[in-house]
């Protein structure tokens, strides 16, 4: 019995578990994958008009992901750094189809995602040496999201995970 976890329907139908998956808010996801859906057809015709062909386009074999799918792998990868093997047994495909998705639409979502600052600097030396003086006089923070955790129901088992709680042995 073979078994194919939609994570496309999971969070369609709890777009509040969106953050959580993938790091986006919903809205920002639909709007990411529309904007990306968009790009990938328009490089898409400019390869195809820079094309001879011989034989008609359309043939071959058909993807088993939609573009969709295809966009949440990739964001699925970025945010849980999983690996490819693992990937595409939750998404119903092969290692190397879960790898070559990645690869395909991480230039896409790069090209459409706000870079760091360093990135958006690196290839001018003189911005980049100011940025890399300015940030070094700074201490840098890194806020992570903070995941719901269910709270156990006893409320001396809850003190156990308390950041100020400090368990106290008598001797």
């Amino acid at each position: 019995m073979k078994i194919k976890l939609n994570i496309l329907k999971h969070i369609e139908e709890n777009p509040k578990e969106t953050q959580r998956l993938i790091g986006l808010e919903y809205e920002q996801l639909q709007q990411l994958i529309q904007n990306a859906v968009r790009l990938h057809y328009e490089k898409q015709a400019l390869l195809e008009s820079q094309k001879v062909r011989i034989i008609a386009g359309g043939g071959g074999r058909k993807q088993k992901l939609s573009l969709k799918e295809q966009i949440i792998l990739t964001l699925v990868y970025l945010r849980h750094l999983t690996t490819f093997q693992l990937l595409g047994i939750q998404f119903g495909v092969s290692e190397s189809t879960a790898n070559d998705t990645f690869n395909y639409w991480l230039p896409y979502l790069r090209e459409l995602m706000p870079s760091s600052l360093i990135e958006q600097v690196e290839k001018n030396a003189s911005d980049y040496e100011v940025v890399k003086e300015i940030l070094t006089d700074y201490e840098l923070i890194i806020h992570s999201y903070e995941q719901v955790r269910e709270r156990p129901g006893d409320n001396n088992e809850q003190k156990k995970y308390f950041s100020s709680y400090v368990e106290q042995s008598y001797i």
